[in-house]
């Protein structure tokens, strides 16, 4: 039989459960702000939800998505988030970025991350100088070098950028679990400052290899796709949320997702890509109330994979 629910959207989950009706009470949620944890290699406190630019920033000049991203950023900020992820790969997100950024005029509210692509020194610094024209800004708070392959891979020339003030902190990012062995020799011997990683209740494959490696390496840990390209909406289209969410404060499935990330210790923030203000409000209240411990961290991936 076919799946009804196989191409639902975010819209219609939040329409099946209880997170569009919470995601209403809004004053008293920016009232109260999200949990906010420490970077290990300097101790400032980071907003655990931010929000990722990947498809949902690239498109060409449109004035009303523009308008509507712009919103999805101030209530990110509102909200007490910060962290906004993008990078040169994902086509016009750099570029439109910059534009919204600018015209709602909230550059000093907000920890921009972009990224280099491995190359040669002369076209990272390229690559480089090109994402800040894009970005219409003179420094970034987070630079990272995306989808590290090789477990020599130097972090020299970002540790120069750091010191030049061209960027406050350096990381590295990784999507492909080929590349696994690789990462965590450049994790143990270069011990960046962040490390950023796709993991979700649907993608596992990291937790039990790369984010200790992390951890290890005092690296702030950054989570994308955590919805696992929509695979999780998928899964849990339709279905009523457990009883047990009552206990971690949840009222959406996709704060279900997002608690269940943020209650691994080492997590500093999720990045999930949103495209409307209300995603985001749910988005940013899986940042406050009761998260899971371990124990129920298991419960809620057996309750998942039973679905």
């Amino acid at each position: 039989m076919n799946n009804p629910f196989a191409n639902i959207s975010r819209r219609d989950m939040m329409a099946l459960t209880a997170g569009a009706a919470a995601s209403a009470s809004w004053p008293a949620f920016a009232q109260a702000g999200i949990l906010a944890r420490k970077i290990p290699s300097s101790g400032e406190l980071f907003p655990c939800v931010g929000i990722g630019t990947a498809i949902i920033f690239d498109f060409e000049n449109d004035p009303a998505k523009s308008a509507e991203r712009g919103e999805v950023i101030k209530t990110l900020v509102a909200g007490g988030g910060r962290l906004i992820d993008t990078a040169p790969s994902y086509g016009k997100a750099e570029e439109r970025l910059g534009e919204i950024i600018r015209d709602i005029g909230l550059r000093d509210k907000i920890f921009l991350a972009t990224k280099v692509r491995v190359a040669d020194r002369e076209a990272t610094q390229a690559e480089m100088q090109a994402s800040f024209k894009k970005l219409q800004t003179k420094s970034v708070e987070l630079m990272q070098m995306h989808n590290v392959r090789d477990p020599n891979q130097s972090l020299a020339q970002l540790r120069d950028w750091k010191t030049q003030g061209i960027c406050k902190y350096i990381g590295i990012t990784s999507s492909f679990d080929r590349d696994y062995d690789a990462v965590e020799a450049c994790l143990r011997k270069e011990k960046p400052d962040f490390f950023q990683i796709d993991y979700s209740m649907v993608d596992r494959n990291s937790e039990e290899r790369l984010i200790p490696a992390a951890a290890d390496s005092g690296c702030a840990i950054l989570t994308n796709l955590p919805f696992g390209r929509g695979r999780f909406f998928q899964k849990v289209a339709g279905k009523p949320l457990p009883e047990m969410a009552k206990e971690i404060d949840c009222t959406s499935w996709a704060q279900f997702a997002l608690k269940w990330l943020l209650g691994h210790p080492a997590i500093n923030a999720v990045i999930p890509g949103t495209d409307k203000p209300q995603y985001m409000t749910d988005n940013l209240k899986a940042g406050m109330g009761r998260l899971p411990d371990a124990a129920m961290r298991k419960k809620m991936v057996e309750i998942f994979d039973a679905l």
